[in-house]
């Protein structure tokens, strides 16, 4: 799952080398994806008014079904 979200967000962004995303689960079973992109990126990755982001976090929370997960993705600059 880590390798959608990172394939999704090298489109997005115009140096998609500095992209990488980590995971690690939490206590209840969620699994939280940290994706990571240069400082300058950001708001291309989140989009006007978090729309960009919503869709991508709509696409990994259709993903995880088939894995029975819950996922959570956080976008950090």
């Amino acid at each position: 799952m880590e390798d959608l979200l990172e394939y999704l967000a090298r489109a997005l962004v115009d140096k998609p080398e500095e992209v990488s995303v980590e995971s690690f689960e939490e206590d209840d079973g969620t699994v939280v994806l940290e994706l990571h992109v240069a400082e300058d990126e950001a708001g291309k990755v989140i989009g006007r008014g978090g729309r960009t982001v919503a869709a991508l976090r709509t696409v990994m929370k259709a993903a995880s079904v088939r894995h029975g997960h819950r996922v959570l993705v956080d976008v950090f600059d």
